[in-house]
């Protein structure tokens, strides 16, 4: 089952369009890797479906309601989560106030204490710094607190706008493999990347985005042989 379908999505900026069409499914339970270049849609993609960007055209369901024209806060509130690229922390507030700012919903607020557990347990370095400042924390522990900030506002699905932007190996790796364990507790992880080999080496099924269109799809193992995709973007 499709626990959020995106039909042919159109929006853009201004007269600027940006996506022409974009169809895509989360199957529930499942990770899946939105993939492609620098500037070929896939923020603006996660922006429309999170409805910071209002669609031209298409529709976004999830759990079978059509939210296509429903704001960011309601579509949180049902249990959609955007963890947006470049983090956006409260950087002068403590690493305890900003996970808490991801449970002010009603639909989180009840499970904060087990979703803080779930944090602490994932990203143990993010309880080693509870009290210190979101600002002062280095690139990959920002990147877990923006995560850990997501898992609080306690998500059926998650959409994760390029993780290991900027982030050493080492980070990236642990930040990849936390994806899969969000996946293997029961969330729905959608993880949008331009690691295009990292992201459909952990991945299910993925989708490649190419000048505002998906280009390919199909299961990950699959994807990371085709020879298209490993000459385009593996270098292969």
């Amino acid at each position: 089952m499709a626990v959020l379908e995106i039909r042919d999505l159109v929006s853009g900026y201004g007269e600027v369009q940006i996506l022409w069409g974009v169809s895509l499914a989360l199957q529930e339970q499942k990770l899946t890797c939105l993939v492609g270049g620098n500037g070929v849609g896939k923020t603006s993609m996660l922006r429309t479906v999170m409805g910071l960007v209002r669609p031209w055209s298409g529709s976004v369901w999830f759990e079978g309601k059509d939210v296509s024209r429903l704001p960011a806060h309601a579509k949180a509130e049902m249990g959609l989560t955007l963890v947006p690229e470049g983090r956006q922390l409260f950087t002068d507030m403590s690493v305890e106030e900003n996970l808490e700012m991801g449970a002010t919903n009603r639909r989180a607020r009840p499970k904060a204490g087990r979703n803080l557990e779930r944090v602490y347990a994932m990203f143990p370095r993010l309880k080693e710094r509870l009290g210190q400042k979101a600002g002062t924390l280095s690139g990959g522990e920002q990147q877990m607190l923006a995560v850990g900030r997501g898992i609080m506002s306690d998500p059926t699905v998650l959409m994760v706008d390029e993780l290991s932007l900027g982030l050493s190996p080492v980070l990236t790796l642990q930040l990849f493999e936390s994806m899969r364990q969000l996946r293997d507790s029961g969330i729905t992880v959608l993880l949008v990347e331009q690691n295009v080999h990292m992201a459909l080496a952990i991945s299910d099924y993925g989708y490649v985005l190419s000048e505002g269109k998906v280009g390919r799809e199909g299961p990950a193992r699959q994807l990371i042989k085709d020879e298209h995709i490993r000459s385009a973007y593996l270098g292969l």
